[in-house]
């Protein structure tokens, strides 16, 4: 059985979880390094961040959860069959890290950037029980249209973009935002001033708040 490659940092046992999702031509590693800032302020969280399946075809160093076809030449087909594969696969393994925690969704925020960002707020709210909060750094709601009919649990979003991102645009911060909202999500938002796509030290923090918030730290 197919499975995804992961990394864990923290306590041995841990009261809640908090999991990265790397963006396009990244892994797991280069997400897992904030643990080391939020974990003093996150005590008995435990930290874990996969490797999407495949290879980035721009940068085989690195991984992608699907192609993009104005990126890498792929075709809509081949980026749907991709997604539509690595989605399966993250669920099974956000379960898996789960069970082997033995902790329930409701002690889980689930932390994205980029295309990381983008498979975070496709699949957790298609899932069965909701997940104690979503992060969404420098990403996009795929097929914001789709939400409101096939959400069917809304964990509160923290949405967060750089306003001089010159690879996904700042305007897809409010286009999601506004689709979460109108489908009855509780949305946050802070604009990361001056920043590209990135993570700014104001963007972590406003994150770290949000990550105490939702699990009681």
């Amino acid at each position: 059985m197919t499975v995804l490659k992961s990394a864990r940092k923290g306590p041995s046992k841990a009261d809640a979880v908090v999991v990265f999702l790397h963006g396009y031509g990244a892994d797991g590693a280069d997400l897992l390094g904030l643990a080391d800032p939020l974990a003093p302020h996150l005590p008995g969280v435990a930290f874990h961040a996969p490797d999407a399946l495949e290879r980035s075809v721009n940068n085989p160093f690195g991984y992608q959860w699907f192609p993009i076809p104005w990126l890498d030449g792929s075709t809509e087909a081949q980026a749907k069959e991709s997604m539509d594969r690595s989605i399966g696969l993250l669920n099974t393994w956000l379960d898996t890290v789960l069970a082997d925690e033995g902790l329930t969704p409701d002690r889980m925020v689930v932390v994205g950037f980029s295309q990381g960002t983008m498979m975070a707020l496709h699949v957790l709210p298609r899932r069965d029980q909701p997940v104690a909060g979503i992060i969404g750094f420098s990403g996009r709601l795929l097929t914001p249209d789709l939400l409101a009919a096939e959400a069917r649990v809304k964990p509160p979003v923290l949405l967060l973009h750089g306003d001089q991102d010159p690879m996904v645009p700042f305007a897809d911060m409010t286009v999601a935002g506004e689709a979460l909202k109108a489908a009855g999500f509780t949305v946050y938002g802070h604009v990361m001033k001056g920043t590209g796509h990135g993570i700014s030290p104001d963007g972590l923090s406003v994150a770290l708040s949000f990550l105490k918030d939702r699990l009681g730290k």
